[in-house]
């Protein structure tokens, strides 16, 4: 193409140079085969006529979006198109409907926001910049409208982007085709959370990319008759085994491995891993880890998203145990065995590595040895086993491995399928390929082999469309296009796949002959392809081939073709793992049919993935293709770095130049008619004469010039290969004898008008020069006057300003020398209290712990000083038990613990008479519940005497338990005699405890009495419920007291069969923190009226829980600054001992309620008023609760009832007598109170988070139309704000954001919130805008400008003005946070910046921006008001030398700033807001002070 222009001097052209690939420059000297070109680099080239291509002039600085669009379709104007693209940020770029995404190694979230998914939805394709959203938009369409199914296929080489880019398209279809659910996940997100198992098991770390994708992957996402996703389906392609067993350095195994290692300890423990450097499959390379990946944390992320894809715990235990069982047979090395040619594990480490693999198979350990040294021939007449030598082994080992891994990689993406569900009934389907790009490495083996024939197959099926689109085009414009030359690669895919001469034929050939080598496979190919033009053997190489791909030449090492290409499982290994106890691990290898159990049949590789490439290619065919070409722009995984070479090599194997050269087959200029006429009507400009349209313009036009094979469409001119830069010619010769002739005319005009000039001077001269003279004399005595004046003032001036400079220097050196003498002495004043203060804290820190160690040593020593005080009596319990006085001496014990019994209930009368004298006046209710108490006692005693009847009875049938089994009759007569007497014993017993009984049911006649006079006393009844409450308890416990005492005297013996009527059944917790009294089994005398006492008083605790919930519930106001409803909450559960209880519902009632009330989240109002209540209740549950272990120690429960019941007085006295002083004060909490003060935690960080993003939200549009200043105020408002202060109101969209921060400040005061919550939420806000307004500035060119930046400098100065007047209270460092913008602002705004040095701009003007900011501002900005210039260039390099440097820093690679949305606070740092707090003086709900219940609450 080249060839057929003529290229004359001056021209720019494109030069080929073995450093930058293409240089441009100017032509010096021109002859028919050779040019001399000038490039801009300063060198000088000659190169031939051929290799030389024409330059754009009109090429815009900025490049082009459709590289259709060039006027000149070559490789190096695409090439410089897409670098010029680049510089800009512009990644995306078109060539017709393919689009070319050049990774840029960073992030730009602008790019994928759902923002630009709206902005896509409703726009044309080609109608916005380039884009994946495109793409995705057009295929989503052109399926709904033309009802056909479609596909996007998206290649390029490993650390091209591809992964990214599916993950681009697949958002964008689930946002067009909706979220059709499946268990509450979406398909799309079911399939993009498949990502990281895949990956885990799929992805390696290769030369070229940290994770590369070691299969292809294609997904289907169905969609129904209306266009929403129905289901979706995963299909991956040629798993690379291999990689299990043999790695190269510095490349990764695949990363499940490296995360098993470094799984939580009790993974590796229960796997017995380790350090992967002592796995023989993954200590081959010295690579072991990855910058920036943390493994550990990426096996807890693989194993979240096994939750997520369905995958449950079972099964992956399964799975990892499989992995272990892998790394550990690798570890199995072999030796020669005693018989010849034998082998067996090496040494005790490979037999340690085999049981273990064993244990992990679930399978056993001789059968596992066995497959792998020997195999068994079955013959028509018998069985042989054969041994095999440690290679043989070591092989049989390494392919066990990689069936096992295929299996599991297998079943893996099965599973992700069945959890993701397909929709046989789907209308359409949308399929994306993620596929492995053209690989051509140093040494290629049958992996890549495979990998470039899915590359020609699918570059034919490229080419066909690209030529399919070309043709359409033609058609469309009604052009002839019959005689375009098409040129096909049917020819390699012949010689790689054709039967049955193709070389995968031949490779399964050689496979299935036993003695078959690489050798005889490659002398094979020799001679079948000696022939073929597109085979070739290298020279010097004995085994390796070379076929010529579209892509170029690539040359195959057959050392491993033969045992890559193997695919069949050994029927030992088959055998030993389908018998696995594991049900997963024989589910990987279900049994195979008779015919293929008996022997090991050969299956092919390279047969089984051709054959899912014909379907691939099927499936592919019935769907309307879309392309999208990832390009890797250097090998440095770097950004900004563009190599020209290594990209031109990725465009050709992606076809991209393939596609140019159809292109340039046909026509690869086309030109618009009007674009046409405007560029070209110089060279015809008669034809626009008469008013004829722009078609009948153009080809008059072009018959002017004698041009022929070109073809004129119905909306654009069509031109062959070369027709642009011949007409350009013409043009650059036009254009320069029509500036020959404006240079004549304009010197002409020049001279004579010199001449007149010359002529009027000399009539002029004479006259003038006696004048001049005088005049010359004049001037000098003038200005010798005028010079005195001005030195006079000039000196004066200098003397004055020298002064003022070292009068304003002595004030600034005193000023700072006065702050410094301040600011020491401030700082020594801090030193000294900070070292008062630790040196307190650590005499606090010494006195304690000497008291925790002297308390510790006593508690100690009293525990062992009992201990042996309790084994001395027991022993001489035991020692008096066999003694024959042993029953004589427990009676007489008995009868005085009775007598003290006696006395104890008599004490128990008097102090009950003492109390009930003291009452004056009783409830009604409470006789009648002590009248029903009297007759249920009666009852009870009636049913005790049947109950002893019963034992009697039963103890009479039931045999005699014998501990030592003698069989002496002696002793068991007097056995018998020693029971008929414990017998007798217990009887009088019996008796003693109905006397005790009498004079207790006496007793409570008695207080029955006292009990009428009190019928007249409200104001007691609480005080004298809890005082008869107290009186039950004890009674019980003197009960229980008793039955003890027998029970421990009955088991001194060696009969038992008395004690199971005397167990102690375990108090129960009731709700808010009541307990139930402990009643004996036997006696029943209080059952039923304790049960309907408790019930009672749990139906009036849940009617009190009840009538606080529905009062806390509506809005209740606030009393004295403080809410009313967080001290009601806080001080009934403080009055019910709630925070003390066991167990209780109180806790998640609350938190179901606070979780109803902050429903409605879009009202700040409401959500102010609960946050200022939840964080109330929260500190003071924070001041209030300690855990049960900090605690100080309780005094130990008195053992005797006499000391238990005096405790139980002196304990409710000491509640009775609290009072209102004690509003908070500490108490020990149980688990209920803790998980209650947690759970409201959360809720206070929630709601804090709802009013933060509330006020986020409502900034959001606003601040978009902050940082461009509007049109009608640039030239008027804005220009006068550049000073100092402005008198000019601020736009609207920032009186906007003040009126939002105003109206939340009124309602966070209004509701009392804590300050510390109103500093922390304007602080994050004013970060916000910080980040929203800086990401803009950097985004948007036009925002870079000297006139933004004072709109948006007087804007910030009204947020100033804003946190002045809201104070540092609320405000706190909000403004501390716009410091990024404010710099980036105020460097916008300065003048003369070519004069700034790059220090001065990083330490005065812009400290806080990173160097990848301040270049990108430099690059943005332009003046819109004065033409100024940005920084010098040598600020410019400077800045791109430092971010060379820092380019391995990926955070400091990135110039936009993040959001923060943690929660910036915690319990501890807000606690001491409740010092302030006083609640004695708050006024609780008439609601329910009114209520009897609550009249706690006015105390």
């Amino acid at each position: 193409m080249a060839a057929q222009v003529n290229l004359a001097v001056g021209s720019h052209v494109w030069v080929e140079d073995p450093e930058v690939a293409w240089a441009d420059g100017e032509v010096v000297e021109a002859n028919n085969e050779q040019i001399t070109v000038n490039c801009t680099s300063g060198k000088s080239i000659v190169a031939k006529a051929s290799n030389v291509y024409p330059m754009d002039p009109e090429f815009p600085p900025c490049g082009v979006d459709d590289m259709t669009r060039l006027a000149y379709l070559h490789e190096p104007g695409v090439l410089h198109n897409l670098k010029c693209r680049y510089d800009m940020n512009e990644i995306y770029t078109y060539t017709g409907n393919i689009l070319i995404a050049v990774n840029p190694f960073r992030r730009l979230p602008h790019l994928y926001d759902s923002h630009m998914m709206e902005q896509y939805k409703r726009a044309s394709f080609g109608e916005l910049s380039p884009h994946p959203f495109a793409i995705a938009d057009y295929a989503y369409r052109m399926m709904i409208n033309e009802g056909i199914s479609q596909s996007i296929l998206v290649s390029g080489e490993s650390g091209a982007g591809k992964t990214e880019s599916t993950k681009m398209l697949m958002r964008y279809l689930a946002y067009m085709g909706g979220r059709a659910t499946t268990d509450g996940r979406s398909v799309e997100q079911q399939v993009l959370e498949s990502n990281p198992v895949l990956e885990a098991f799929g992805n390696a770390k290769t030369v070229r990319n940290n994770n590369s994708s070691r299969f292809g992957k294609f997904v289907e996402l169905q969609f129904d008759n209306r266009g929403r996703i129905s289901g979706a389906a995963i299909r991956t392609y040629l798993l690379e085994r291999s990689r299990v067993c043999q790695v190269s350095d510095p490349e990764r195994n695949y990363h499940c491995f490296y995360m098993l290692c470094a799984a939580p300890a009790e993974d590796v423990e229960r796997y017995k891993l380790g350090n992967p450097r002592t796995f023989h499959y993954l200590n081959q390379s010295n690579c072991y880890e990855l910058d920036g990946v943390d493994d550990s944390k990426e096996y807890l992320v693989t194993r979240k998203a096994m939750d997520i894809v369905g995958i449950g715990s079972d099964e992956q235990d399964s799975i990892f145990r499989v992995v272990a069982a892998i790394l550990h047979l690798g570890n199995i090395e072999f030796t020669k065995g005693t018989e010849s040619d034998s082998s067996e594990p090496k040494d005790d480490k490979s037999r340690f590595h085999l049981k273990t693999a064993a244990e992990l198979f679930m399978c056993d350990e001789k059968s596992l040895e066995d497959s792998l040294c020997k195999r068994v021939i079955v013959t028509r007449d018998e069985t042989i086993t054969k041994c095999l030598d440690p290679d043989a082994a070591t092989v049989s080992r390494d392919a066990l491995a990689k069936i096992v891994y295929s299996r599991l990689f297998d079943w893996l993406v099965n599973k992700i399928n069945n959890s993701i569900g397909q929709d046989p009934d789907s209308k359409y389907l949308i399929g994306v390929l993620d596929i492995y790009g053209f690989e051509s490495f140093k040494t290629n083996s049958f992996e890549q082999f495979c990998i470039n024939l899915t590359n020609e197959k699918l570059q034919q099926h490229f080419n066909q469309h690209v030529f399919k689109m070309e043709q359409e085009e033609y058609t469309k414009e009604e052009i002839d296009w019959s005689y375009i030359e098409f040129i096909d690669n049917q020819d390699v895919l012949d010689l790689l796949e054709k039967k049955p001469g193709g070389i995968i034929a031949l490779l399964d050939e050689a496979c299935m002959f036993p003695r078959s080598t690489h050798e005889t496979f490659a002398q094979k190919l020799y001679q079948t392809f000696k022939d073929n033009k597109r085979f070739s053997k290298p020279k010097l190489a004995r085994t390796d081939f070379t076929i010529c791909h579209y892509a170029g030449d690539v040359t195959y090492q057959t050392e491993l073709f033969l045992d890559k290409n193997k695919d069949y499982v050994v029927a030992e290994h088959q055998e030993l793992l389908s018998a696995s106890k594991c049900s997963f691990v024989s589910g990987l290898f279900p049994p195979l049919p008779e015919e293929s159990s008996k022997s090991s049949k050969f299956s092919s590789i390279g047969s089984r993935f051709k054959q899912q490439l014909q379907s691939l290619l099927e499936t592919l065919s019935v769907t309307e293709p879309h392309y999208i070409r990832c390009v890797k722009p250097n090998n440095l995984l770097k950004p900004s770095i563009f190599e020209n070479s290594n990209i031109l090599q990725q465009l050709r194997c992606g076809g991209v130049m393939e596609a140019i050269r159809i292109s340039c087959a046909g026509y690869p200029t086309r030109k618009p008619f009007d674009e046409f006429v405007n560029r070209f009507a110089i060279l015809a400009p008669d034809v626009l004469v008469g008013g004829c349209d722009e078609v009948s313009a153009c080809k008059r036009l072009l018959e002017k010039v004698n041009l022929r094979g070109y073809q004129i469409g119905k909306t654009k001119v069509f031109l062959r290969a070369g027709q642009m830069a011949e007409l350009d010619a013409c043009r650059s010769e036009v254009l320069g004898k029509s500036a020959s002739i404006i240079q004549r005319k304009v010197r002409s005009y020049l001279a004579r008008r010199e001449f007149v000039l010359l002529r009027l001077s000399a009539i002029h001269i004479q006259a003038s020069c006696r004048g001049q003279v005088a005049r010359h004399h004049y001037e000098c005595m003038r200005r010798e006057a005028a010079s005195v004046k001005i030195q006079k003032y000039y000196r004066m001036y200098f003397a004055r300003n020298g002064y003022q400079k070292l009068y304003s220097s002595a004030v600034s050196i005193q000023t700072s020398m006065r702050g410094m003498a301040a600011r020491n002495e401030l700082k020594f004043r801090k030193q000294t209290r900070a070292a008062i203060v630790i040196q307190s804290q650590y005499w606090k820190y010494l006195a304690r712990h000497r008291y925790l160690m002297l308390k510790k040593a006593a508690v100690t020593t009293q525990c062992a000083w009992r201990g042996k005080v309790a084994r001395r009596e027991l022993r001489m319990l035991k020692q008096a038990a066999k003694e024959t006085g042993a029953l004589q001496a427990a009676k007489t014990k008995l009868e005085k613990q009775v007598e003290e019994l006696t006395w104890r209930l008599q004490l128990e009368k008097r102090m009950r008479a003492d109390i009930e004298e003291a009452k004056t006046q009783e409830n009604a209710k409470l006789q009648s519940a002590f009248q029903e108490m009297q007759l249920q006692f009666k009852e009870t005693k009636e049913l005790l005497a049947k109950e002893r009847e019963a034992a009697q009875k039963a103890s009479e049938v039931a045999p005699i338990i014998q501990e030592v089994p003698v069989i002496d009759h002696e002793m068991i007569s007097k056995l018998t005699a020693e029971n008929e007497q414990l017998k007798a014993l217990v009887n009088s017993l019996e008796k003693k405890i109905d006397e005790t009984e009498k004079k207790f049911e006496e007793s409570f006649k008695l207080s029955e009495e006292r009990l009428k006079q009190a019928m007249d006393a409200e104001s007691k009844i609480i005080e004298l419920k809890t005082s008869m409450q107290r009186l039950e308890e004890k009674l019980s416990d003197m009960e229980t007291e008793d039955l003890i005492l027998c029970q421990q005297t009955l088991l001194s013996s060696s009969s038992r069969k008395m004690s199971e009527h005397l167990a102690i059944p375990t108090p129960l917790p009731m709700e808010n923190g009541h307990h139930e009294p402990p009643t004996a089994a036997p006696s029943k005398k209080f059952g039923t009226s304790d049960s309907k006492l408790r019930r009672s008083q749990i139906e009036r605790q849940h009617e009190n829980v009840d009538a606080l919930i529905k009062c806390v519930t509506q809005e209740i106001g606030f009393s004295e600054g403080q809410p009313v409803a967080a001290f009601t909450i806080y001080k009934c559960l403080l009055h019910w001992k709630s925070f003390e209880a066991e167990r209780t519902s109180v806790f998640d009632r609350l938190i179901q309620m606070i979780g109803s009330a902050i429903e409605d989240q879009d009202n700040n109002n409401h959500m102010a008023y609960w946050l200022s209540n939840t964080s109330t209740l929260l500190l003071l549950l924070q001041r209030s609760l300690k855990a049960t272990g900090s605690a100080p120690r309780k005094p130990p429960t008195p053992t005797s009832l006499f000391g238990r019941m005096t405790q139980g007085f002196r304990s409710s006295s000491v509640n009775l007598s609290v009072g209102p002083l004690d509003v908070v004060r500490q108490v020990e909490a149980k688990y209920p109170a803790l998980l209650f003060k947690q759970q409201l935690t959360a809720y206070v960080e929630k709601i804090y988070g709802i009013i933060r993003d509330n006020l986020k939200k409502d900034l959001s549009p606003l601040l978009s139309s902050c940082i461009q200043a509007p049109k009608t105020s640039r030239g008027s408002v804005l220009k006068s704000s550049g000073g100092s202060n402005s008198n000019s109101p601020p736009a609207s969209p920032w009186c906007s954001i003040i009126d939002n921060l105003n109206g939340l400040l009124c309602t966070l005061r209004e509701n009392f919130v804590l300050p510390v919550f109103v500093q922390k939420i304007f602080t994050q806000v004013f970060s916000y805008v910080n980040v929203q307004l800086f990401n803009s500035l950097l985004l948007r060119r036009e925002c870079c400008t000297f006139s933004n930046g004072e709109y948006v400098k007087a804007g910030l100065a009204e947020l100033e003005l804003w946190c002045c007047q809201a104070k540092e209270e609320y405000a706190g460092s909000s403004w501390d946070e716009l410091k990024h913008i404010r710099q980036s602002v105020g460097f916008l705004v300065i003048h003369q910046k070519s004069r700034i040095s790059y220090d001065e701009i990083t330490n005065d003007l812009c400290p806080i921006l990173s160097v990848q900011q301040l270049h990108r501002i430099c690059t943005l900005y332009w003046d819109d008001n004065y033409n100024t210039r940005s920084v010098s260039p040598d600020v410019i390099s400077n800045m791109k030398i430092l971010m060379t440097d820092d380019s391995n820093d990926d955070e400091s690679n990135s110039f936009l700033l993040d959001d923060n949305s943690s929660i910036p606070f915690s319990v501890e740092d807000i606690s001491s807001s409740l010092q302030d707090k006083k609640f004695s003086d708050v006024k609780h709900p008439e609601e329910l002070t009114e209520n009897p219940a609550f009249q706690f609450l006015q105390e």
